[in-house]
């Protein structure tokens, strides 16, 4: 496998990099600034979380160099939920009650961050969850810095249909509330607004961790025989990648052939396999490596230095993470100061640079603009962008494809503050999808 460095302009080959190590002046003595991640060190996820919690200390010791946040010094509190679920909630329980961090920043798969969801409520505590999921949630308490479903299914599909013919779809996911979610509402969205038939859909999930793919690789390339465009959209998540990708080549599943869409696989999971026979399957992200903009190059340059390891590969999670540590950092020097409730009201149209040219601002649902970018995979492990949106797209909390979603939208400024909010019944409260979602 060659060197994952994208092609174009890779400026920290030639250019000196900066240290990250600059000795920090010595401020306040003050009580340090406490940041909690909550991200899996161990466990099937810890091949896509534990460079997200790096990246997160690298934007603490960026932010240190710099003098701090209110002149005081940020120090991180490190826990390690171990692909847990429940042990997800034990863990930000600790941060928030026994810890006292002034922010959280953390989660991957959407299990954890429901498993979170009641513990950071109960505490007012605040969450950033930088990953794409399912939708069907805005929390007061939580900002959503990854993809909602009409900032990355949604667009991915409409690629694969519109720009590649597919006409038969394969709906793959692991077995949890994300790729379920999903896949309802690409369900409905498909026979709303491409009339495909229930024979042209196949639904597979698998456990966590799943190693043994032949059988399930074997159904899906039967399924994609029958002489229509197919093509698989992938909602599996953490270490089973591998050996499904790695099944794949077994079986010369050619991108030409059945091309993959996947949701969760990016640079960092594709450092743990042979990329060659997979060049031409696709991700759909907001971020990719091989973006060309100056900003990215410098996050390249940082990520290197910070890790010590020429070969390190930047991912669309680590963006999120990126804009929403930044958006947190602005909003406290807005407010003044860490105290919970000040920040959320003043997160609220924080508009900070992403790493692809653009701006993130957070929306008053507690999502944010981003763009929508394919990449195909290279045999150097990295995606060559094939298509992006012209602009941000602002992600939406409540889909309309699903019955009980459509009429709901989220506002949690003054006067609304609300989540969930039916502009049918003009009222604020639950919905089906949301109550299904969450089983």
């Amino acid at each position: 496998m060659t060197s994952p460095r994208p092609a174009m302009r890779p400026r920290w080959l030639a250019a000196p990099l900066l240290s990250l190590a600059v000795a920090t002046p010595a401020l306040a003595q003050e009580d340090p600034i406490k940041v909690g991640i909550l991200h899996s060190l161990s466990g099937t996820m810890a091949i896509s979380e534990t460079v997200l919690k790096d990246t997160v200390e690298m934007l603490i010791e960026q932010q240190n160099a710099e003098g701090g946040l209110l002149g005081r010094d940020l120090e991180a509190v490190v826990v390690d939920p171990a692909s847990d679920w429940p042990l997800f909630a034990e863990k930000a329980r600790e941060l928030l009650a026994q810890e006292k961090v002034d922010v959280i920043f953390g989660n991957w798969t959407s299990v954890s961050r429901k498993s979170v969801l009641p513990v950071v409520e109960e505490l007012n505590g605040l969450l950033f969850y930088p990953v794409q999921y399912e939708g069907e949630e805005s929390s007061e308490n939580v900002f959503y810095t990854g993809a909602a479903p009409n900032q990355q299914a949604i667009p991915a599909v409409n690629y694969l249909h519109d720009q590649v013919g597919v006409e038969r779809w394969v709906l793959a996911g692991t077995d949890y509330v994300y790729p379920r979610t999903t896949n309802k509402i690409l369900e409905a969205y498909l026979k709303n607004e491409f009339g495909v038939a229930d024979e042209d859909i196949m639904v597979n999930y698998t456990p966590f961790g799943h190693s043994d793919w032949q059988n399930i690789v074997s159904e899906i390339k039967a399924f994609g025989s029958e002489g229509r465009k197919t093509a698989v959209v992938s909602t599996i998540n953490g270490d089973a990648n591998v050996p499904f990708y790695r099944e794949l080549g077994n079986q010369g599943i050619d991108a030409a052939d059945i091309p993959v869409v996947a949701f969760s696989v990016g640079e960092q999971e594709l450092t743990g396999i042979d990329t060659g026979p997979l060049v031409g399957h696709l991700a759909a992200w907001n971020y990719f490596m091989s973006v060309d903009t100056d900003a990215n190059y410098d996050f390249i340059d940082a990520w290197i230095e910070h890790t010590g390891d020429e070969m390190a590969v930047t991912n669309d999670p680590m963006e999120a993470h990126y804009i929403g540590f930044n958006m947190w950092t602005e909003a406290v020097r807005k407010a003044g100061t860490t105290e919970v409730d000040a920040v959320k009201d003043a997160i609220i149209g924080v508009s900070v640079p992403n790493l692809s040219g653009g701006y993130a601002t957070m929306m008053p649902n507690h999502h944010i603009t981003k763009p929508v970018l394919i990449g195909e995979i290279q045999d150097n492990g990295q995606f060559s962008i094939v298509w992006e949106t012209p602009s941000t797209v602002a992600g939406d909390a409540w889909s309309d494809y699903l019955e009980g979603s459509r009429d709901l939208i989220s506002d949690w400024r003054k006067p609304m503050e609300c989540g969930n909010y039916n502009v049918v019944r003009g009222s604020c409260g639950g919905s089906q999808a949301e109550e299904e979602a969450s089983e």
